[in-house]
C-alpha cells in the first residue's frame, strides 16, 4: 500500500533525493510538483505542496490543492500523512514541539475547496477531518521512536499570505485553537472527499502573534524545520510504517 506525503515549508531538497513519477497534470490543472518516489523509502509518494526547489512557488492560498490530492491518488496513494509548519498558540505549546491535531476551524475565504458538483454533490461527514486511525498510528510512532507528540488539539486555518494580528490570536484562543498555519484547508476536506485517509503533523516553528517575540522571519522558520528536520523524518517513516502494518494486517 502506497502512502502519500505532503510536505511544506523547509521541505525543498527532498527531490534530490527522488525521481519524479509523471508530470504534474491533473482535470483541475497543474499539481504544485510532481509526485516523487524514494528509492530508500519504498511505498511513500512524496509531494511538495508549495513547489520543488527550483521550479514555480506557491503561497498558501496560491496552491491547487485539488490538483495535489488528485494526482496522489492517481499515482497510487490510498491515504496522506501531511506535515505542517504551525504557530503556537495554546501556553503549553513550545518552537520544536511535534502536535497531531484532531480537529480544525476554516478561517479562508476565496479558495477552491471541493470537487464536488451539482451532479455529484459528495456531502462528506467532516466531524472529525482528521482519520482517527491515522492519528492512533502516529501517535504509537511517536511513543515507539521516544518522539513525544501532542494528542490532539484544533489547527486554525488563516488565509494569509501575511502572519495573523495579536488580536486574531486572542480570538482563535477564544475559539479552542492550539495551532495556526495556513494550509490544512482546503487540503484536509478535499482529502475526504477523495475518500484518502489523512493526519497532520504540526511542527510548531513559533509563537503565535502576541504569544512571544514579534515577526518570526522566514529564515527563523527555516533554521527550526532544517533543525526538526532528521527527528520529524524519523517519526513520519515510523508512523507510515505503522499504517502500513495495520492496513496489511
Amino acid at each position: 500500500m502506497k502512502i502519500g506525503l505532503i510536505g511544506g515549508t523547509g521541505f525543498g531538497g527532498l527531490e534530490d533525493e527522488s525521481h519524479a513519477l509523471g508530470d504534474t497534470k491533473t482535470p483541475y490543472g497543474a499539481a504544485s510538483a510532481p509526485v516523487r518516489e524514494f528509492a530508500h523509502w519504498p511505498g511513500v509518494l512524496f509531494l511538495n505542496r508549495h513547489g520543488d526547489e527550483g521550479g514555480p512557488r506557491f503561497l498558501p492560498h496560491e496552491v491547487n490543492y485539488r490538483a495535489n490530492l488528485w494526482l496522489l491518488r492517481e499515482r497510487g496513494a490510498c491515504a496522506v500523512l501531511a506535515v505542517y509548519a504551525v504557530g503556537g498558540i495554546a501556553a503549553k505549546l513550545e518552537v520544536g514541539d511535534l502536535v497531531v491535531p484532531d480537529q480544525l476551524i476554516d478561517y479562508t475565504w476565496g479558495r477552491v475547496h471541493t470537487v464536488a458538483t451539482s451532479a455529484n454533490p459528495l456531502h462528506v461527514d467532516f466531524c472529525d477531518p482528521f482519520d482517527a486511525r491515522m492519528r492512533d498510528a502516529v501517535l504509537r510512532a511517536a511513543t515507539a521512536v521516544d518522539m513525544p507528540a501532542h494528542a490532539g488539539g484544533v489547527y486554525g486555518c488563516t488565509q494569509g499570505p501575511r502572519l495573523e494580528t495579536a488580536a486574531e490570536i486572542e480570538r482563535m484562543g477564544r475559539d479552542g485553537c492550539a495551532v495556526v498555519g495556513m494550509t490544512a484547508m482546503p487540503e484536509t476536506a478535499l482529502a475526504r472527499e477523495m475518500n484518502l485517509p489523512l493526519a497532520g503533523v504540526c511542527l510548531v516553528v513559533n509563537p503565535a502573534a502576541g504569544r512571544g517575540p514579534p515577526g518570526p522571519t522566514a529564515p527563523d522558520v527555516h533554521a527550526v524545520v532544517t533543525r526538526a528536520r532528521p527527528r520529524l523524518a524519523r517519526l513520519l517513516k515510523a508512523s507510515i510504517a505503522a499504517w502500513q502494518r495495520r492496513v496489511s494486517a
